[in-house]
């Protein structure tokens, strides 16, 4: 099937395949609330965490969020979307916490190697503080399987022990969609209800339900530097190193989070509909095309989560 010669026919079949992903994520949106007592929704002002409210706001309805929105800020986010995350989170009248990095390093809990080290990695300790300070006892991602192998280890009730660990061989069965949510002291829970969408899925439903996003996700021009197969954009935290070249593209962002790591693609995208076709003929995943940080080994997604990361 061509989707640019039966886009009726491409929207009639998204459409009965969003409806039962979009009811699975309610019905465990609604299981949270249910099962826990102090639960929070991870909200960074990005495409899954808004796909999430969306779904939040038809669970529970429009302003009657029954969990606050929680931020972990590096301190080096693009400002377009923080300030999309604070304009979403006062339209919806939700409660938004925010946890700073930067308290992490001022308390000595986070030390950087070096000043220009990428703080993404370090936001498991402010996250692990602010699992402590608040007592949470489950908190709601919108980490999807496609993204990444470890992610694709997770449950969707994925159980942290008391250091906010993640054993991938202690995790508990998921059997015709019964969730085992018993919790020692000090233990907690990360759910992710979107965890069985794709990509495509996340775009295909913004475009359905119309879901404003942060300006980046679309074609823009930016200066950029081409270093190891990246677009790196050119920022006072991401400088050109000697003998780089600075180019301006047209590109736009296919996930985004802390600027020393995460690269755009170029792209002349401007609606989801456009990026929906794009995505369809993407041959690398989102994180491989787009993310400094999971080049290395050392930095590696599984060893991250088990630290406690998201």
């Amino acid at each position: 099937m061509n989707a640019r010669t039966e886009p009726a026919l491409l929207s009639q079949l998204s459409n009965r395949h969003l409806d039962a992903l979009e009811e699975e994520t309610i019905f465990i949106l609604r299981e949270v609330a249910a099962a826990f007592e102090r639960p929070a929704l991870l909200f960074s002002g990005g495409k899954d965490s808004l796909v999430m409210l969306r779904c939040a706001e038809k669970a529970f309805g429009a302003g009657r969020l029954p969990y606050p929105l929680l931020m972990i800020d590096t301190g080096h986010n693009f400002p377009e979307v923080t300030e999309f995350r604070d304009l979403r989170a006062k339209e919806l009248g939700a409660e938004l916490i925010v946890r700073s990095v930067e308290d992490s390093m001022a308390r000595g809990t986070v030390r950087l190697a070096h000043p220009g080290e990428s703080r993404n990695v370090h936001q498991s300790v402010t996250l692990l503080e602010a699992i402590e300070e608040f007592r949470f006892d489950a908190l709601i991602g919108g980490a999807r399987r496609d993204e990444e192998k470890a992610r694709a280890k997770e449950r969707i009730f994925s159980h942290r022990d008391s250091f906010g660990q993640w054993q991938p061989k202690a995790q508990r069965p998921e059997l015709w969609t019964l969730f085992n949510t018993r919790l020692a002291p000090g233990e907690h829970f990360r759910v992710f209800p979107i965890s069985n969408w794709t990509e495509l899925d996340v775009w295909q439903y913004i475009d359905r339900e119309k879901i404003a996003l942060p300006s980046i996700y679309y074609t823009h021009q930016r200066e950029v530097i081409e270093r190891k197969g990246l677009l790196v954009p050119v920022t006072e935290l991401t400088p050109p190193r000697d003998g780089e070249q600075v180019v301006t593209r047209d590109v736009r962002f296919r996930t985004v989070g802390d600027i020393t790591c995460t690269c755009p693609v170029e792209s002349t995208a401007a609606t989801a509909g456009d990026i929906v076709i794009e995505t369809l003929a993407a041959e690398v995943s989102e994180r491989g095309a787009t993310r400094m940080d999971d080049k290395t080994s050392e930095a590696s997604m599984e060893k991250r989560k088990k630290d406690g990361y998201f």
